[in-house]
């Protein structure tokens, strides 16, 4: 490996302004690297941009990588680590590789036995099993649940075995847009003595975190969800 880069994952913010969550040792060996993969070339470079880099910003190289993505693309896209440079991988938001695409890149750098480091940094997942109370020993993240009511509702009846049977607390997000849906399906459909857990604007200054029952959620006051980044848990 010694004639190969290295292939650091960093770790971007949860949201604006929220730099000091990186620590600054990331920071060092970002504003180093002179390429990077990331889900969108614009978000990375907005990200950099925010860390004060000492090097102007189009000096950089960037890949994309994303849905649009062919696999004959990313395929290359550690060429520059084969050929000795350090490389970046960037997420979105959070840390790359979990509830991210650049796992595929991860696992393509060991095939080509190009060195992995990753960096500490803000996950949504964990932050918010770590803040839920809920098992933590045995957990399960299913990411996004299905879209049409009917899938929803059986996919989280079918969660809620899972709790009851192995006490395995179930994580799960949802688009934005989207949350407020989810939560009230989630409230009509499951049962009153679950534990479960809202996690909004992690790290962010209008961060909400709240476990309780089902029984207690019906009788509360939701959160506005619409358009916050949220987290989903639940467990016995």
């Amino acid at each position: 490996m010694a004639d190969k880069g290295t292939l650091y994952l960093i770790p971007s913010p949860l949201g604006e302004g929220q730099i000091h969550t990186i620590p600054d040792y990331v920071l060092e060996v970002l504003h180093r690297l002179d390429y990077f993969i990331a889900e969108r070339a614009k978000t990375a470079r907005h990200f950099i941009k925010a860390t004060q880099p000492t090097r102007p910003l189009d000096v950089l190289h960037f890949y994309e990588l994303n849905q649009h993505t062919e696999p004959e693309e990313w395929i290359h896209f550690l060429q520059e680590a084969e050929a000795g440079h350090d490389m970046g991988l960037l997420s979105e938001a959070g840390c790359p590789g979990i509830a991210d695409p650049g796992a595929v890149i991860v696992a393509l750098a060991h095939r080509k036995g190009i060195q992995v480091v990753p960096f500490v940094g803000p996950s949504s997942i964990f932050l918010a099993l770590m803040a839920s109370g809920l098992n933590g020993q045995d957990f399960a993240f299913r990411a996004y649940l299905p879209q049409k009511k009917p899938e929803l509702i059986r996919e989280l009846k079918w969660l809620e075995q899972r709790c009851l049977k192995n006490r395995q607390t179930q994580i799960f997000i949802e688009t934005p847009y989207r949350n407020q849906s989810m939560l009230e399906t989630a409230l009509e459909t499951l049962s009153h003595d679950i534990q479960f857990c809202i996690a909004a604007d992690l790290t962010l200054p209008s961060e909400f975190i709240r476990t309780q029952s089902i029984a207690e959620w019906r009788r509360s006051e939701l959160p506005n969800l619409h358009k916050r980044p949220a987290v989903f848990l639940m467990g016995k």
